[in-house]
Parts: structure tokens; C-alpha cells; sequence
């Protein structure tokens, strides 16, 4: 008993450990996002004249531009050719997707801004008592709305859409001013669109995650993908003292303590199920048999991300290969006032 509490006491400390690195990565992220929106918005108060400092135009941006950037994947793997328009976009995509295939969705539990509010979300509904996990009669249909999403923006944005007809939309005014409409709809939005993302952040603090866990069609694609991955959970049912607490830390609400591998696609890869684990090495995270440390997740996502940043700007895919001011004409003529 004393060697069980003792393991427990050391396996607590760990958890908090992975859980600060985990947070510490996500806020840095969310950060810079906030970075790159405020230095985006002085470039845009540029080009439409509002103001008369030259800012230039962060690339980092186009992150949240998803729809252009598969749509600049389909054309890569056709063509070879590198989007010239939002060229960062489809280079954070493609990391995104490199880090699904060798760490889960390491993407989603460590980078995404949107994933970091909605744990944000979620501890608030746990401090006001109003955190709830839904059942799984009711959770596995919720499952599938985010997979009909995805399948909506393949089917209309890659599949049914021609090659020229993607070519056209990439070089069209309308994608290549898509990041300033975007800042103008979290700027200047409808009473449509504030009652919406109210629903979100009340599901968000009632329902565990409910926006990663039922709804983005960003996290179904790299859920497709992590499949593949591996890398996973896996449980010794040896070591197993069936006290559901890695199913009860899970943020996707799966059944760990059932299982000997965790190879669903809605593992987020956060580990956190392995660090709440008061047995040691009842829970581990391994490619194969082959037992890897929990910080590796992290530190792999943020590698790839580091390592693509760098290639794109050497090899010149990074920056946009628009003319200022031609952009500034665009931008100009787009629909909005601040």
C-alpha cells in the first residue's frame, strides 16, 4: 500500500508537469495568434487608408484560411505547383497534417487556438459545476456531424470542383482578400453569427469540448489522418485496476479503461489519460511496444511546425508573392469600414 501511494504521489507531479508544458505551449500559441491578428489589422487599416503607417502583412494569418488551403493541396498534388497567393496556409496545413500522421492530433491539443479555448471553456464549466459528458447513445451521433462537415468541404471545395475552377477561385479576389473578410466578421459581426458563437460557448462550458468533439470538420480531417499514426495509448489490462480515471481525464470522452489501444481518431494525443494513470506503466504512450515519454507530443508538433516555418521561408513559400500595392488595391475594395 505504501509503494501504491507513493506511486500515486509520483505520478500526480508528473501529471502537473505534462499539464503546465501542455498549457504553457497553448498559451504561447494563442498568444502569437493574438499577435498576428493585431499586426493584420494595422496592415489592413493600411491598405483600405485608415491609416497611414505601412505595416506589413503577417503570413501567419493565412492559418485561418482552411478552405484556400486545401484547395492549394489539391492543386500541389496535381500540378506541383506551390500557392502563390497564400502560400504560409498550405504550409501550416501541410505541418498540421504531418504532425496527425506522427502524434495524433498533437495539433489539437497543443496549437489550436480555438482547442485552447475550449479547454478554457470546459474548466470553467468544471469550477461552476456545470461540466457535463454526455452519453454515449447521444455522443456517438454527435460524432458524426463533424465527418458530414468535412465530407461538405471536400465534396464541394476538392472533389466536384475542377482543376481550372479551383485555379480560378486561388487567384480570385475574393480568396485572395478572404483573410481580411474574415478579420471583418470577428470585427463587425452579425446578431446571427454573436447568437451562434454564444450557443458554442455555452455547449462549450455545459458539454465537455463540444465544439472539438462534435463539430470542427478541421479536427475530422486530421482525425482521418492520425489513424495511421504510430504512435498511441496503449493499456496493460495486467496492470489495470479499473479506476476509470484515464477515462474520467480523457477531453474527448473516450472509454481508455476499456481499452488495450487507443488508436481512435478522436484522440486528441493530449496523454492526459497516461498522466492520471496512478499505476506506472499501466498506460503508456508508444509507437509499436516501444514506450515513448508524454512531452514528446508537444515537443514533436511544435519541431514540425518550426521545421516547415523554416524550410518554406528558405526555399521562398512563405511570403505571399502578391505586390503590396496591388494587394492595398484589393484590400481597398473589399466590403468594410472599421
Amino acid at each position: 500500500m505504501l509503494l501504491f501511494c507513493r506511486a500515486m504521489n509520483k505520478q500526480c507531479r508528473s501529471f502537473k508537469k505534462q499539464t503546465v508544458v501542455r498549457r504553457t505551449v497553448q498559451t504561447v500559441v494563442a498568444l502569437f495568434c493574438l499577435y498576428v491578428g493585431w499586426i493584420f489589422f494595422w496592415f489592413v487599416s493600411w491598405a483600405r487608408g485608415a491609416s497611414p503607417d505601412f505595416v506589413p502583412r503577417p503570413p501567419a494569418v493565412e492559418a485561418f484560411l482552411p478552405i484556400s488551403a486545401l484547395l492549394a493541396l489539391k492543386r500541389l498534388v496535381l500540378t506541383g505547383k506551390w500557392d502563390a497567393v497564400h502560400p504560409a496556409g498550405l504550409v501550416i496545413l501541410v505541418a498540421a497534417l504531418i504532425m496527425s500522421w506522427l502524434f495524433r492530433k498533437g495539433f489539437c491539443s497543443h496549437l489550436c487556438p480555438v482547442g485552447f479555448l475550449s479547454n478554457l471553456l470546459e474548466g470553467l464549466g468544471r469550477r461552476i459545476g456545470l461540466a457535463r459528458t454526455p452519453p454515449r447513445w447521444l455522443a456517438w451521433p454527435l460524432h458524426v456531424l463533424k465527418y458530414l462537415g468535412l465530407g461538405f468541404f471536400l465534396y464541394t471545395a476538392v472533389f466536384s470542383m475542377s482543376l481550372y475552377a479551383a485555379e480560378r477561385f486561388l487567384q480570385s479576389p475574393f480568396n485572395i482578400t478572404s483573410d481580411a473578410r474574415m478579420l471583418d466578421f470577428f470585427l463587425h459581426p452579425s446578431s446571427v453569427a454573436l447568437c451562434v458563437l454564444g450557443a458554442l460557448v455555452v455547449l462549450c462550458v455545459v458539454w465537455r469540448n463540444f465544439w472539438c468533439r462534435f463539430l470542427c470538420p478541421y479536427g475530422a480531417l486530421l482525425g482521418l489522418v492520425s489513424f495511421f499514426s504510430p504512435v498511441g495509448v496503449r493499456r496493460d489490462p495486467k496492470l489495470c485496476v479499473d479506476c476509470k480515471k484515464c477515462s474520467k481525464a480523457c477531453p474527448m470522452g473516450i472509454p481508455v479503461h476499456e481499452r488495450e489501444t487507443v488508436g481512435t481518431p478522436e484522440c486528441i494525443g493530449c496523454t492526459e489519460c497516461v498522466e492520471k494513470c496512478p499505476v506506472p506503466d499501466c498506460l503508456t504512450l508508444s509507437a509499436g511496444h516501444r514506450k515513448l515519454p508524454v512531452w514528446l507530443v508537444a515537443a514533436g508538433c511544435v519541431a514540425v511546425l518550426l521545421v516547415a516555418w523554416g524550410v518554406a521561408r528558405l526555399t521562398g513559400h512563405w511570403d505571399s508573392g502578391m505586390p503590396q500595392e496591388m494587394l492595398r488595391r484589393m484590400y481597398s475594395s473589399s466590403a468594410s469600414v472599421f
